[in-house]
C-alpha cells in the first residue's frame, strides 16, 4: 500500500512580501542641564575654597601687585563654585587651593558675565 501525500501549498518566510520590523532604538544617555543637576560642586574634594573679595581688599590687592581688573584671569558668573556667593561682573574671587609643596596657593580671578 502506497501512502498519498497531500501536497499543500505553503510559502515559506522568505517568500512573504512583509516588511522587517523596525525596532525601536534606546536612547543610552540623557541630556542633563547644569540648572537641573542635584549634585553640589562644592562639595567635591578636588574644588578649592573661592572666596570674594570686599571692596577695600580688591583695591589693596591692585596697589601691591600694580595691576588692574583686566590684567586678571578671568572667571564666568555663572561658574558653579562661584555661584553662591552673589558675584556680579568685576567683583575679583581669591581661589584658595591646597598644595602639597607650598601648603596653600592663592590665586585672584575677575568675574566676567560673558
Amino acid at each position: 500500500m502506497a501512502k498519498k501525500t497531500e501536497s499543500k501549498t505553503t510559502k515559506s518566510k522568505s517568500d512573504s512580501p512583509k516588511e522587517p520590523k523596525q525596532k525601536k532604538e534606546k536612547k543610552l544617555t540623557k541630556r542633563v542641564s547644569r540648572k537641573t543637576t542635584k549634585t553640589n560642586a562644592l562639595d567635591h574634594f578636588l574644588v578649592p575654597e573661592h572666596v570674594k573679595l570686599s571692596d577695600k581688599e580688591k583695591e589693596d590687592l591692585f596697589k601691591l601687585y600694580d595691576i588692574k581688573i583686566k590684567e586678571l584671569p578671568k572667571i564666568y558668573i555663572d561658574d558653579p563654585a562661584i555661584r553662591h556667593l552673589g558675584v556680579k561682573t568685576n567683583d575679583v574671587i581669591k581661589i584658595i587651593r591646597k598644595s602639597p609643596t607650598a601648603g596653600e596657593s592663592v590665586f585672584y580671578r575677575g568675574v566676567i558675565d560673558e
